[in-house]
């Protein structure tokens, strides 16, 4: 079996737009600057308390993000990324690339730092079937960890394993550090810490059937 991995939010789904313009709807005007600050707390979070659900990660981040922001946040509005997440936006070349892959012979996993709920809500958006999905409900720790990918592995024994993200932290060093064949979606156009653990690299998923099949 072939499979080729992806994270979801970042890679497939657009997970910038979904912050800020869910942090503009409690706080018009100051999306840009919470994303920012939402976007150092998180992983804190995650690492504090792994067993922490994904949607009480996502508000307790919010939190934070607004309070050194100096955003006077509600209490019920914590959860307004929770609420929203089921309706941000797939990037739009994700259809035709995935597709293409499947018609390659490939199967499709998704290993998401996500609640199985929610990720279902997003399944419902994209616009291609996953054969797998990997949640960190289910690893019970959150990526940069290897419980991911350990989990996938000893659950689909993937005879050939290539790993797809836009996220350096939590996909990139886990899928080095496990010997895992890999693919940089760079969407943020970013320099990576270390660049010899990058096989390719990518600005957005168009041309990964042949990223993939180069490894």
């Amino acid at each position: 079996m072939r499979w080729v991995t992806f994270d979801c939010f970042g890679t497939l789904v657009d997970w910038r737009h979904g912050i800020l313009t869910s942090a503009d709807l409690i706080a018009p005007g100051q999306g840009p600057r919470l994303l920012e600050a939402y976007n150092r707390h998180e992983r804190d979070v995650q690492a504090e308390t792994p067993e922490l659900r994904y949607r009480h990660v996502m508000a307790e981040a919010l939190r934070r993000a607004c309070a050194e922001e100096k955003v006077e946040l509600n209490a019920d509005d914590a959860s307004v990324l929770a609420a929203t997440i089921p309706y941000w936006p797939v990037f739009p070349e994700v259809e035709a690339e995935l597709s293409t892959l499947r018609a390659a012979g490939w199967n499709l996993a998704l290993l998401t730092n996500c609640d199985r709920d929610l990720i279902a809500e997003t399944l419902r958006r994209l616009p291609v079937r996953f054969d797998a999905v990997v949640t960190a409900e289910d690893a019970r720790a959150y990526k940069p960890a290897n419980a991911h990918f350990d989990l996938f592995k000893r659950s689909y024994e993937p005879a050939a394993w290539v790993h797809a993200a836009q996220s350096y932290f939590h996909d990139m060093v886990p899928a080095h550090r496990l010997g895992i064949r890999r693919v940089w979606i760079n969407r943020l156009g970013e320099q990576a810490p270390d660049p010899t653990i990058i096989q390719r690299v990518l600005p957005d998923l168009h041309g990964l059937l042949t990223a993939v099949q180069n490894l």
